[in-house]
Order: C-alpha cells, then structure tokens, then sequence
C-alpha cells in the first residue's frame, strides 16, 4: 500500500470534519456520553476493523474515546487510514 503525499493527506482530512494529522498518523476524540457509552463505541469498532485487517489505537478516558489510525507496516498514512476513519465517524451518533 503506497503511502499519501502531504497534499493528498491534507485533501483527505479536509473532508472528515474533526480529524487532525499527528505527525504520522490521523486522531479524532470522540465524546461518547459515559463509559459505558465508550466502551460500547469501541466494540462498534471492531467488526470494520477486523474486516480491513487495519486495527486504530484507542484511548477511552470515562465519556471520550481517542481513535488514532496510521499504517504502521508502511510507515505512514495510507488510503486505508482515511476509509477507516470514515467507517468509525459513521458509528459514532455524535459525530
């Protein structure tokens, strides 16, 4: 999987409202309402995950979830970071 130029990361982030480039990689925080609220986000999570062998970091602090995505064996963000932080904005109901 080829790694994105800048101009293509940052064309590809404008378009998903709340994602921001951390060096190299994409992060969001979504805010989920409680813990349990985040924890069951984090379950949502796993079936697209699991369908793209493409597994984010994730951080829950109480009612937040942190998702971080990049392609760790290419060293980078590729076009599989952005379509799975697509797929996570459309399971979160405050998104």
């Amino acid at each position: 999987m080829a790694l994105l130029s800048d101009a293509e990361i940052e064309a590809r982030i404008a378009e998903l409202p709340g994602w921001a480039r951390q060096g190299e990689a994409i992060s969001k925080t979504f805010e989920q309402g409680d813990f349990v609220g985040s924890v069951r986000f984090v379950e949502r999570i796993v079936e697209p995950a699991e369908a793209m062998n493409h597994h984010p970091d994730l951080e829950i602090s109480w009612d937040k979830v942190k998702v971080t995505i990049s392609t760790h064996s290419e060293g980078g963000l590729t076009a599989a970071d952005f379509e799975l932080a697509g797929k996570v904005d459309a399971l979160s109901p405050t998104s």
